[in-house]
């Protein structure tokens, strides 16, 4: 998925998409409307912030993925693609009648799933920040799974919802206030 970062290669791609339905504009007139589709007033702006992002670290450390231990590939996919409506991104095996590592996503949110004995332990939790939990539990309640009947419970920090999958790992789905 795009973001700010992206705005340059944005621009190109609105300006050939506008030049093959002939309207002309130039480079800086693009980045003009890039920069208003962020809601921000001009180009200048969304450069001194895109600077800023860069500079803020050589090292470039990003959201971490969690890993989570898995018994059974075909209850993981009922629970998580099933039930929780992500989808199977990836999934790899080094041969016929090995453990499986693959990648699960919904929206913004990736998490692996290893049936390697010593890529995690089982029992782990996860926090994940969500715009509207209220309608995430009214998707998962409307499932009706067997296994699974979770709540939304009030914190001081916001609402949430805490499913468990068939390996006791945790993820805390929460609306921060």
């Amino acid at each position: 998925m795009r973001d700010f970062r992206d705005a340059k290669l944005m621009a190109k791609t609105l300006r050939q998409a506008l030049a093959d339905r002939d309207i002309s504009l130039t480079h800086s007139e693009t980045l003009e409307i890039v920069a208003r589709q962020f809601g921000l007033d001009q180009w200048n702006i969304l450069s001194a912030k895109i600077d800023a992002a860069g500079a803020s670290s050589a090292i470039g450390i990003e959201p971490p993925m969690p890993i989570f231990r898995i018994f059974s590939v075909e209850k993981a996919m009922e629970f998580y693609c099933g039930f929780l409506g992500f989808h199977l991104d990836w999934e790899h095996r080094f041969g016929e009648n090995f453990p499986v590592y693959c990648q699960v996503s919904r929206d913004g949110m990736a998490l692996h799933l290893s049936e390697h004995s010593g890529d995690a332990s089982p029992g782990a939790k996860a926090f994940v920040r969500v715009a509207n939990v209220r309608a995430y539990h009214a998707e998962l309640a409307g499932k009706d799974y067997r296994y699974m009947k979770p709540g939304v419970e009030e914190a001081p920090w916001g609402l949430e919802m805490t499913v468990i999958d068939p390996f006791s790992n945790r993820i805390a789905f929460c609306e921060q206030k």
